[in-house]
């Protein structure tokens, strides 16, 4: 038995590079396929939202002189290049998915709406979300909320370089502690970083929880969807 039924999983790009400096680890990309396969197979239905990072960020172009919407939109094509690799990989393994994109762009993946999103994780295949929300100035996390709401998913996962939210950046600061639950609010008033304000807000205002964990440690994704305490919390 799982926790959850129906579930957005939000992966890092950045996550994706592994231990390179750019690009794809191919066998990361294996780990996250291999682990959405076991999820799959206890019947979990699974959306997924993955970031661009380890190829092009918006706001970095922005910050090197970069049009911001221009940007955004090389951001938006790096998440459907992810997008792909994992659905690459996906199909590698077995595991049916399908690429939907926030901006049309047939034949490299069909055009998002929310009732194919949900015809096709109730046909058991994985349904995979690129492009963000398809408008500038709004990151993959607000990206991973809009769609996590449209989609009626009991919560959204998470997947970081970290098991958890703390008190501090744990990477920087040695006296960090983690938190096993938090509040919204508490978040908003920490100033803690998990996501930025819109997607937070969205969560709290559609009741949407978040479970921030270790993606990048083999197996966390089925402890987090069997209800193990193996990250952070985060509810209204």
């Amino acid at each position: 038995m799982t926790t959850y039924k129906r579930v957005l999983l939000k992966l890092s790009g950045e996550s994706l590079m592994g231990d390179q400096a750019y690009g794809i680890d191919q066998e990361r990309l294996s780990d996250y396929a291999m682990q959405i396969k076991e999820a799959v197979a206890l019947g979990v239905q699974i959306g997924i939202v993955i970031g661009g990072g380890n190829i092009f960020r918006g706001l970095s172009g922005a910050a090197k002189g970069f049009d911001r919407v221009k940007g955004d939109q090389m951001g938006m094509l790096a998440t459907v290049i992810n997008s792909l690799a994992l659905n690459s990989a996906l199909t590698a393994h077995g595991v049916k998915s399908r690429v939907l994109t926030a901006i049309r762009m047939e034949p490299v993946g069909e055009f998002y709406s929310k009732d194919k999103a949900i015809e096709t994780l109730e046909k058991g295949e994985v349904a995979i979300f690129s492009g963000g929300t398809g408008n500038p100035y709004f990151t993959t996390d607000t990206g991973s909320s809009l769609r996590g709401i449209e989609i009626e998913a009991d919560a959204m996962l998470k997947g970081t370089r970290v098991d958890g939210i703390y008190t501090a950046d744990p990477e920087t600061d040695a006296s960090a502690t983690k938190f096993e639950k938090i509040s919204f609010d508490e978040i908003y008033n920490r100033g803690l970083k998990v996501m930025d304000l819109t997607a937070t807000t969205m969560c709290k205002e559609n009741n949407l929880p978040i479970v921030v964990f270790n993606m990048d440690e083999k197996g966390n994704l089925m402890k987090v969807l069997s209800g193990a305490n193996i990250g952070t919390l985060v509810h209204g």
